[in-house]
């Protein structure tokens, strides 16, 4: 039996950046900021295998746009992704450091204006856009 599974073969950097970059807006604020901290933490050098693992496997969850609830559904669409966001979030708490938030609040903040902001971190200039 394997110890990874579709969903962490599903992750790419590529169909990350495609995927949040053409659906930010309606999957908003929340699940955009959950999946950048997971994203930004995936990058740490101290973030052990399985914790790299764990954030693939959630984001190619969050990339495959045929999972439990359809990505296209109104209203309801992302909230299996931010369930598992959420849950990835927990697993590998102790790899989202101050670094991870300062990128994560930059992003947010150049996608959805200062008054999205939900995190506590310095403003920073974000590299992708």
């Amino acid at each position: 039996m394997s110890d990874h599974n579709e969903f962490e073969d599903a992750f790419s950097e590529q169909g990350f950046w495609s995927k949040l970059k053409y659906y930010a807006k309606s999957a908003g604020v929340e699940v955009v900021e959950k999946a950048l901290l997971l994203y930004y933490a995936a990058q740490e050098e101290k973030a052990p295998a399985w914790a790299k693992a764990t954030i693939a496997g959630a984001l190619g969850y969050f990339i495959v746009p045929l999972d439990a609830i359809a990505d296209l559904t109104p209203a309801v669409g992302y909230a299996d992704d931010l369930g598992v966001l959420a849950l990835a979030i927990a697993a590998v708490a102790t790899y989202i450091n101050d670094d991870v938030r300062k990128k994560t609040a930059a992003r947010i903040k150049a996608w959805f204006g200062e008054d999205r902001l939900t995190l506590d971190a310095p403003d920073t200039d974000s590299p992708e856009d």
